[in-house]
């Protein structure tokens, strides 16, 4: 059994086991039971009625947060000509084509968070996969991170965009913000991420859509959610 700290253990006795808190007394909570020196990430994790096993059930997406994520992210572009200018001008920090690919490729280079692409440039991604893939990083239609609208995917990036998608349990989880927002803040971009869940629902889910709702804080304890504190 994991051994926990005196600080985790100290931090989980105020969680009341069992307990369904309303989104506020949640927020409120994830923020006196951070136990980190550093600011810590607050994240959710939403538990869906949904067999991946079916296509349509695979749920992938982005959402830009209201109030961003709190992280400086660094952006790399993949592109030529006007589109490559476009993203220097919207304030990407890394741009090119073959010679960016290369870097990664030899020198195993990864000072990036995001990474961004033209449609004509994925046919050169495709060899990265295996070590895009697994870090989350490889560029897909479906997270706005293959576009043409370079200038608007790097502001979407650099305002707080997060990604999401279903895990083979059917869960999604999303960096919300910091210890260090306001409860106001955390609760606008939690409303905003399960709205957007909600909106993606597949048709073909049969019953209840969501299971249940939790967030925690890094190395905090989790807090369970009342569902229904989000129809308010």
């Amino acid at each position: 059994m994991k051994k926990r700290s005196k600080k985790y253990l100290e931090a989980f006795k105020k969680v009341e086991k069992g307990k369904l808190y309303s989104k506020e007394e949640a927020v409120k909570l994830v923020k006196e039971t951070s136990i980190t020196s550093f600011d810590a990430t607050v994240e959710i994790a939403m538990r869906l009625n949904l067999d991946t096993k079916k296509a349509d059930q695979q749920l992938r997406g982005a959402i830009v947060l209201p109030k961003g994520t709190g992280k400086t992210t660094k952006v790399l572009v993949i592109a030529k000509g006007d589109h490559a200018k476009a993203a220097l001008d919207a304030g990407a920090d890394y741009v090119g084509d073959m010679d960016m690919l290369e870097k990664i490729e030899k020198e195993n280079w990864f000072d990036f968070d995001t990474m961004i692409a033209t449609p004509d440039m994925m046919p050169l991604l495709g060899k990265l996969g295996r070590v895009l893939g697994p870090k989350g990083l490889m560029p897909n239609p479906k997270t706005g991170t293959v576009t043409t609208d370079v200038a608007k995917a790097v502001s979407d990036a650099k305002a707080g965009r997060v990604e999401y998608r279903t895990d083979s349990f059917g869960n999604v989880h999303a960096n919300i913000g910091k210890v260090s927002f306001s409860e106001a803040d955390l609760i606008e971009n939690m409303n905003a991420f399960v709205a957007q869940i909600m909106k993606v629902k597949p048709a073909t889910v049969k019953g209840e859509y969501v299971k249940n709702i939790s967030i925690t804080s890094t190395m905090g304890p989790g807090i369970k959610i009342d569902k229904n504190s989000f129809d308010k």
